[in-house]
């Protein structure tokens, strides 16, 4: 197999996922590690080079075109049974390959995913949000593989079959739309727990939210591009678990603004259960915003950084859909993982998101104060 690691400017981090990868327990003459860079200037290519005597090869990507194209170029260079892909800043547990492998016994498996865990979960508010978040994201896994096919992969471990590889468009994301071509195809994901490796979050709310925008404006014209997994005729019940775990997933903030403005207008005509249903929305707004004002929102109690998490993700999930929907896809990126001590600027009110916080909050009050009236 080859174990596939892609970057850009990890000067910082290389060095240790290369020690990292040669000891892997998996013998050596049939384990191959292939590096792209994606035009890396911070000398990210010089520390490779110096482990081409381990069998390390640099596969070094010019003009700077993204993630995915770096990998269509990488796969020329592959004739392996297995490919695994790997992010520079994911270290693997010393049995994760082999875990990785043993889902292929199945002939009909086509990639198997394993499980990214965060080594800085308690690390600050960012971090516990978007721990607990990704825990409730590994359930869903679990109960994916079980029933049909894990959707979409993970793109600091996952594994496929190479010969099913097929050359992504620059702005496919490739660790969702390479699995759904996958089943596409006729084949099924796994989930193996077992495989794991372990990173750290962005390390603030600012780089998390803005990481989801990402995902979400270029999986959804990725999803789109391999609309057939969504025809359950061809799919059966992967066609259910994709558009439930991801096209109506990123939908919510939608659904969301329709049943509080409805509840809303149900409070202001007098109705208490919808009364209370619009006050818990207020204060949910609220405390989000109330962090959003905060300049230390890194070290905010749980009460304000999980409502802030929640109301932000969605907030700019609909951000990214409306990006994809406009034709604006972003295919190149810096690392989130730099340096934070969790501090940041305070936000003034006559930001947008702000503004959109503050006047809901008010409507919403309005509408109680209106149905209290009557």
């Amino acid at each position: 197999m080859t174990l596939v690691i892609s970057c850009y400017n990890e000067a910082a981090v290389i060095r240790a996922k290369l020690e990292n990868s040669l000891a892997l327990d998996y013998p050596k003459e049939r384990l191959r590690i292939l590096v792209v860079s994606d035009g890396s200037d911070d000398g990210t290519d010089e520390i490779v080079r110096a482990y081409a005597d381990d069998g390390v090869c640099l596969v070094r990507q010019e003009g700077r075109l993204g993630k995915t194209m770096g990998l269509n170029l990488a796969m020329t260079q592959v004739d392996t049974d297995i490919t695994v892909f790997s992010d520079a800043n994911a270290m693997y547990d010393p049995g994760a390959i082999r875990e990785l492998v043993r889902g292929f016994a199945d002939p009909n498996v086509g990639y198997v995913v394993g499980a990214a865990l965060y080594t800085d979960g308690d690390a600050g508010a960012s971090a516990r949000s978007e721990g607990l978040y990704w825990r409730y994201e590994l359930a869903i896994k679990t109960l994916e593989s079980r029933v049909s096919s894990v959707v979409g992969g993970d793109g600091a471990i996952y594994a496929i079959r190479t010969h099913l590889w097929q050359p992504l468009d620059q702005r496919d994301i490739n660790d969702f739309v390479n699995p759904l071509q996958i089943v596409a195809r006729g084949y099924r994901g796994l989930f193996q727990p077992q495989a794991r490796c372990y990173e750290e979050t962005a390390g603030d709310f600012g780089r998390e939210v803005a990481r989801k925008e990402r995902i979400v404006n270029r999986s959804i014209r990725g999803l789109f591009r391999v609309r057939a997994v969504m025809n359950p005729f061809r799919s059966g019940w992967f066609a259910w678990q994709v558009i439930s775990h991801k096209l109506l997933r990123w939908l919510i903030p939608c659904f969301l603004a329709l049943g509080l403005a409805g509840s809303a207008w149900l409070s202001a005509v007098g109705l208490p259960l919808f009364t209370g249903i619009t006050l818990l929305g207020a204060a949910v707004i609220s405390a989000a915003l109330v962090a959003r004002l905060t300049g230390e929102r890194n070290v905010l109690p749980v009460w304000l950084s999980l409502p802030y998490y929640f109301v932000m993700v969605n907030l700019y999930s609909v951000k990214g859909v409306w990006r994809a929907l406009t034709g604006k896809t972003q295919v190149t990126w810096a690392s989130a993982r730099t340096a934070s001590n969790g501090a940041t600027a305070p936000v003034r009110w006559v930001d947008p998101i702000t503004m959109v916080m503050a006047c809901s909050v008010v409507l919403l009050l309005v509408s109680v104060g209106v149905g209290y009236a009557q």
